[in-house]
């Protein structure tokens, strides 16, 4: 699953054998933001330590979806990726427009 929000983007998967979901980032500062906001039991800050993603972290299901809860009944902007601007500067809020703008292919999925 991934997440986009006004202070990181974040991947979160169930890795083979492991009980806890892995919150996987481009940035350990990205991390650190959701530690410190919504998910205080996630785990240290891996780097290095995978295939497709520089920075790493675990939490429990049951953790990440009481954040998940906390994270949206946060949401008080009318326009995500101008309250991302706020929030992270310009060039995140860029790069999430890019983002945005190659999801625009799902619309003519199926045409």
């Amino acid at each position: 699953m991934w997440l986009f929000t006004t202070f990181g983007f974040f991947s979160a998967v169930q890795k083979p054998g492991d009980d806890f979901l892995t919150i996987r980032g481009r940035s350990a500062q990205d991390l650190d933001c959701l530690r410190e906001k919504y998910l205080p039991a996630l785990g240290p800050t891996t780097m290095g330590g995978g295939t497709d993603y520089p920075c790493r972290a675990r939490a429990s299901h049951e953790d990440v979806a009481a954040a998940m809860g906390a994270i949206v009944r946060d949401v008080t902007y009318s326009n995500f990726k101008s309250a991302v601007s706020k929030a992270m500067g310009h060039e995140r809020s860029h790069t999430y427009h890019n983002v945005w703008t190659d999801l625009l292919a799902i619309e003519r999925e199926g045409e």
